[in-house]
């Protein structure tokens, strides 16, 4: 298993920022490389909610079910998927400094499901990594337009 991470201060409060990030249908104005998202599950955003999305990755379209698997509301977000035998959990914990100032914490845990999908492991961490920092620059951007 491989393991990223990468923290920013977000000019908003913790409860903006999780309302963004939390409205699944908006991965693709602040998540790097997901083209588009749609829910597939009916009601309101919780634990068990899947969305399928198609992101880019390593030059690939890939369609991919994501499901929220931590759902506190102004405080963290959980996020799992699969593909080809990789398994991605990403993680936005959010720490309020001030009212209007949030510590954001986003990471991805990547873990091979079998021993010949490991080597891609650290592949798909290396990517994970400038991912998350572009990520976390689009949701800095797309919070100050919202």
């Amino acid at each position: 298993m491989r393991e990223v991470e990468r923290r920013t201060e977000l000019p908003a409060s913790a409860d903006r920022i999780f309302a963004f990030i939390a409205d699944l249908e908006k991965l693709p104005s602040w998540q790097s490389g997901i083209v588009s998202a749609h829910l597939t599950t009916a009601g309101p955003i919780g634990i068990g909610t899947v969305a399928r999305v198609e992101r880019r990755l390593a030059g690939q379209q890939l369609i991919v079910d994501i499901e929220v698997a931590g759902f506190e509301p102004g405080r963290r977000l959980v996020l799992e998927s699969e593909t080809s035998g990789i398994r991605v959990q990403a993680t936005l914990l959010l720490e309020p400094i001030d009212p209007g100032r949030t510590g954001v914490a986003f990471s991805m845990q990547i873990r091979a499901g079998n021993v010949f999908m490991a080597p891609l492991e650290g592949m798909v961490a290396g990517a994970a990594a400038s991912d998350i920092e572009e990520s976390l620059k689009r949701l800095q951007h797309a919070l100050s337009i919202s």
